[in-house]
């Protein structure tokens, strides 16, 4: 029995070894070797099969785990190359998801950003006077706080409509407001 990579040969003699004896079968049978060829190659395919079951290997089928995993993700601009393409597929099957701060903080860095988090209630009784007067709704919103990160500053390009700067984070935008929780409502403080 082969275990790694088969030859035509492997399963020539494997099937020589199958047939009873005599004389008939001392000569090579084209038949048989026919047969060994397919058989290693079916063989063959089976363990490119089990390399293409596995995101962090695949080759031929990665264009098919991108369709189903749902990538390149939304968030994603430009091309990624091959490795960030595998990482991008891993992360996405191994993610647990959350609704932790932690969990978002967590993601920012592996964005590269650090954040801190801002959480808003409903204005009670109980609050010190010098708390802001929030409403109930204020209860589902909450406040990314980050550094200033991109400045897109007027170009010769651009037209007299355009600001002369704009600050924003698509990236840390993009990918927190996708993975928020659906009833809440996220605030973008650049700093």
């Amino acid at each position: 029995m082969v275990i790694g990579p088969a030859t035509p040969d492997d399963y020539e003699d494997q099937a020589y070894k199958l047939l009873p004896p005599g004389p008939a079968w001392s000569t090579p049978d084209p038949i048989l070797q026919a047969l060994a060829d397919a058989m290693a190659r079916v063989h063959n395919r089976a363990l490119d099969l089990i390399e293409e079951a596995d995101v962090r290997t695949t080759d031929e089928l990665m264009a098919d785990w991108e369709r189903v995993l749902g990538l390149p993700d939304p968030c994603v601009v430009g091309e990624q190359s091959t490795p960030e393409r595998y990482a991008a597929m891993l992360a996405k099957l191994t993610s647990i998801g959350g609704q932790s701060r932690e969990y978002f903080i967590n993601m920012a860095a592996a964005l590269g950003f650090t954040i801190t988090i801002t959480e808003f209630h409903e204005h009670t009784v109980d609050d010190d006077v010098d708390y802001p007067l929030y409403g109930a709704n204020w209860q589902f919103a909450w406040q990314i706080n980050a550094q200033q990160n991109s400045v897109f500053e007027l170009t010769v390009n651009d037209t007299v409509d355009d600001p002369l700067a704009s600050w924003s984070n698509a990236p840390l935008e993009c990918s927190l407001t996708q993975y928020k929780p659906a009833h809440t409502t996220i605030i973008f403080a650049y700093t």
